[in-house]
């Protein structure tokens, strides 16, 4: 069977075999003294709140299970609108939000909305790789620009002005980044802003980890700068509803019959069910336990950086959010006399049954030398892998 060119420039996602292959040892190992500690998936060890649950089931009782419109519920939308407004002090209509079956079908849909064949998207190095390959389904280019922890592992406007050509689309942003935790100054992100702004160029940002910010100085929306940004969110990491296909898009009034017309004829709707959940996150209680979470999330960051940073595993910026650390890996591998972060992850997994994540999928200007830690599990798990590290490193 001949595969299409688009499916072949599709890179595999190294992440997936790496948790194949630590999945594989964690059975093997399960009911050994020894069992494998996952810190290498970007997914909360929480689940939705009590209240998302018993929305959920409502909803399925009363038959609430069919299509809605391709944008949303009103409701919700409405919803995200007034967060916007109380979290932010940012007034983001309701019009302009699209509701979407997940982040990835956001990014998808800005893609298929903006690229035109041959445009270049610019994206800082490292970067989460699906957010480069959406690009790529829309048969653009990602132009990655390597990055250095004095930037944050962001991009620069001056980096943006100098990488700027002649098919050069926009820029696809992510702050807080996955793998890295670090965010983009919001003086920076408005400089960065209007560079694309003067090159009538577009300024997509992942916002998917905002929520789960822990300085002040990084936690504002990009939507504080103006209506022309678009800005990507999803239920999955702060309100931890990874599995229920839920996120949302907020776009320029002119772009939401794009979008919808689109969303139509790609998607029809997102989940009926999970949106009729995802209502009950903006109650007073599901959000106090998301904030009680979130310090959580602090808390397990404030315990396990300093860890790595004993033990050689630097961690060159302190993340601002989210739940990873990005570690440089070079010196461990040298006392591990192993080449790059790909065979020190698996020398850490079948050692001390540690599951971590290379830098592979995160570009190509340093990442064999960097790991990604999740922090994402619970304090006691990030115990025993210190003390299994330790063990192998020290």
């Amino acid at each position: 069977m001949q595969i299409a060119s688009r499916a072949e420039k599709i890179e595999p996602f190294y992440v997936m075999e790496v948790a194949k292959a630590a999945s594989e040892l964690g059975r093997a190992v399960a009911d050994t003294d020894a069992p494998m500690v996952f810190l290498n998936i970007g997914e909360p060890d929480f689940t939705a709140p009590p209240l998302v649950q018993e929305a959920a089931v409502h909803a399925v009782h009363q038959g609430h299970t069919q299509y809605t419109q391709a944008t949303g519920l009103g409701p919700l939308r409405e919803r995200i609108s007034d967060w916007y407004a109380s979290r932010f002090g940012v007034q983001v209509p309701a019009r302009r939000i699209v509701i979407t079956a997940g982040a990835s079908a956001a990014l998808h849909l800005a893609c298929m909305a903006l690229i035109e064949a041959g445009d270049e998207i610019l994206m800082p190095d490292p970067s989460y790789p699906c957010n480069r390959h959406f690009v790529s389904a829309a048969e653009g280019k990602a132009v990655l620009i390597p990055t250095t922890a004095t930037e944050r592992f962001q991009l620069s406007a001056d980096k943006v002005q100098a990488a700027w050509g002649e098919r050069t689309r926009g820029v696809l942003l992510a702050s807080p980044s996955n793998p890295t935790g670090t965010s983009i100054h919001p003086d920076e992100l408005r400089r960065i802003h209007q560079v694309v702004q003067s090159r009538g160029g577009i300024t997509m940002v992942d916002e998917i980890y905002l929520p789960l910010s822990y300085d002040a100085q990084f936690g504002q929306t990009a939507l504080a700068l103006d209506e022309h940004i678009i800005s990507i969110n999803s239920f999955s990491k702060y309100f931890n509803m990874t599995g229920w296909r839920l996120g949302w898009m907020v776009v320029p009034d002119a772009l939401v019959p794009v979008i919808e017309r689109l969303a139509q004829n790609l998607f029809i709707c997102p989940s009926t069910i999970a949106q009729h959940a995802a209502l009950a996150c903006f109650e007073p209680e599901s959000i106090a336990l998301y904030e009680q979470r979130r310090t959580e999330f602090q808390a397990r960051r404030d315990y396990f950086i300093p860890e790595l940073n004993t033990m050689g595993l630097t961690v060159p910026v302190m993340p601002d959010g989210a739940f990873y650390a990005w570690a440089d890996c070079s010196a461990a591998c040298q006392k591990l006399g192993v080449k790059d972060s790909w065979d020190f992850a698996y020398e850490v997994m079948n050692r001390a049954h540690v599951a971590v994540t290379p830098g592979r999928d995160f570009g190509t200007a340093e990442t064999a030398n960097f790991v990604r830690f999740s922090t994402a599990s619970s304090l006691e798990q990030l115990q025993i892998a210190v003390a299994r590290l330790r063990t192998l490193l020290l």
